[in-house]
């Protein structure tokens, strides 16, 4: 990538991450609901899954280039099936059974939201294959990059993570209009992963 690209991939990467979806509204919601720890514990998976997520993206793009095209229309229906599920367990914490919340936060759960989160996906393949591949096939210049990469979307995580944290006080006095505001968010994400595909 020439030098003078490095601003425009820069300010690529942090609107893709700070801007709202699947995993920076986990955080959210696990800082409001759980307080700091727990939501600490949920984003090392999503730092995990982040990191998965980017050498797959490197192996992918450096062995397929753009033929990875024709999958991710799949992997959109498999991101969005997962969030309705994390809604619905985000309003209905008890479904699963008492003392049970399968939404909880968790590393687990942090790893299962990126790994199945099409946005961070797709962003590592984009950011490759625009700011890599036009200027160099070397699989050592797409791997410099996607090391890079898991470190920009987690570091955004953190940000929501830790206003939900300083807002959990507040939203404790109204949390079942915040379940249903982050329920209604995560299936919003859910929808536009699919439509109009």
């Amino acid at each position: 990538m020439p030098v003078s690209l490095i601003p425009s991939f820069l300010l690529y990467c942090f609107v893709v991450g700070i801007t709202p979806g699947p995993a920076n509204l986990c955080s959210l919601g696990a800082a409001l609901r759980y307080g700091r720890g727990p939501a600490l514990r949920q984003w090392q998976g999503l730092l995990c899954g982040s990191f998965l997520d980017a050498m797959g993206a490197v192996l992918v793009s450096w062995l397929l280039g753009t033929a990875l095209d024709q999958y991710t229309g799949a992997l959109s229906w498999v991101g969005a099936v997962y969030l309705l599920w994390l809604a619905w367990h985000i309003l209905h914490p008890n479904s699963a059974g008492p003392g049970r919340d399968p939404a909880a936060p968790s590393f687990r759960t942090g790893l299962l939201v990126n790994l199945t989160n099409v946005k961070v996906i797709l962003f590592c393949i984009s950011a490759l294959g625009s700011y890599v591949l036009p200027y160099s096939r070397s699989f050592w210049a797409l791997l410099a990059v996607g090391l890079l990469l898991p470190l920009i979307g987690p570091a955004c995580n953190l940000v929501w993570l830790l206003a939900g944290a300083s807002l959990q006080k507040l939203f404790a006095r109204h949390r079942r209009a915040a379940d249903i505001g982050m329920a209604l968010s995560l299936a919003l994400c859910a929808v536009s992963l699919v439509w109009p595909h």
